[in-house]
């Protein structure tokens, strides 16, 4: 096993013991070299081609030599810190890939690794409410915020004065709290005489297969507020991730929110 992967491992025992197993069957030396070689460069090249930023890449790659050579890879396991991907900031990411098929042939001869078929992957993702502010910066998920409080304000009273809502929404200062069990989306919205309006919510958040849920949000006065306005009409609004994203636990704490969960990857 290369430096590389040793280090994997010690960092990650759960994997790390499947994984040994496996190699320690049949002579290593021809698909070590494979992958060390060809495989993980190349595995390596094309994850970082799909994100914007990663650092501390490590992969392990599972496989036979006749497996290998047909360009199938039964499991590939990595994890990394402060990736982003899409404009989501994530801290730490831990994934398992299986029943993966490649472009081995071409790979050989070059050429850049391409995904045959669609890949299952079971992933852990922890977010930092770092990651959530950053993620707000970037113009697909603040104007996702836009979007979500336009249709909302145009149906509700619940900041108590006139608030305009034609046209795109001017948000300032657009941040994320967390809190045990909850976070808090705060910004400042223009009324329409102009003054700048608080704008605080806080909600819990729960997930289940492909849906976010709002759980018991409210509308907060000011930032440090014990109680507000139950916002009734948002309770159980849901955010639908899509279809190729299953949740299966969700964690929020004031540290992190933490997910567990499935996605497929497509190729292309």
């Amino acid at each position: 096993m290369s430096s590389e992967s040793s280090e994997f491992s010690s960092s990650h025992p759960l994997e790390a013991e499947g994984l040994e197993a496996e190699q320690a069957k049949g002579d290593r030396a021809p698909r070590s070299r494979l992958i060390s070689r060809v495989l993980t460069p190349a595995v390596k090249l094309w994850l970082r081609s799909q994100v914007e930023h990663i650092e501390d890449l490590q992969i392990e790659i599972a496989s036979g030599d006749r497996q290998i050579l047909s360009g199938y890879l039964p499991r590939i396991v990595l994890a990394a810190r402060k990736a982003i991907y899409q404009g989501i900031h994530l801290s730490q990411i831990a994934m398992t890939g299986e029943n993966i098929r490649v472009n081995l042939g071409q790979v050989l001869r070059g050429k850049p690794l391409q995904l045959l078929e669609p890949i299952p992957v079971t992933a852990e993702l922890t977010l930092q409410e770092a990651d959530f502010n950053a993620s707000l910066q970037t113009p697909l998920f603040a104007n996702a915020v836009i979007d979500f409080l336009t249709d909302w304000l145009g149906s509700t009273d619940a900041i108590g004065e006139e608030v305009t809502t034609e046209g795109p929404l001017n948000l300032q200062n657009l941040q994320v709290k967390l809190l045990p069990d909850a976070l808090i989306l705060s910004s400042q919205i223009r009324s329409a005489s102009g003054e700048a309006v608080p704008l605080i919510i806080r909600t819990g958040l729960s997930g289940q297969g492909r849906y976010l849920r709002f759980e018991k949000p409210s509308w907060l006065p000011h930032l440090n507020a014990q109680r507000g306005i139950p916002l009734r009409e948002l309770d159980g609004y849901v955010l639908d991730l899509g279809e190729t994203v299953v949740i299966e636990d969700l964690t929020l704490s004031s540290e992190c929110l933490h997910c567990q969960g499935h996605l497929t990857v497509l190729p292309g």
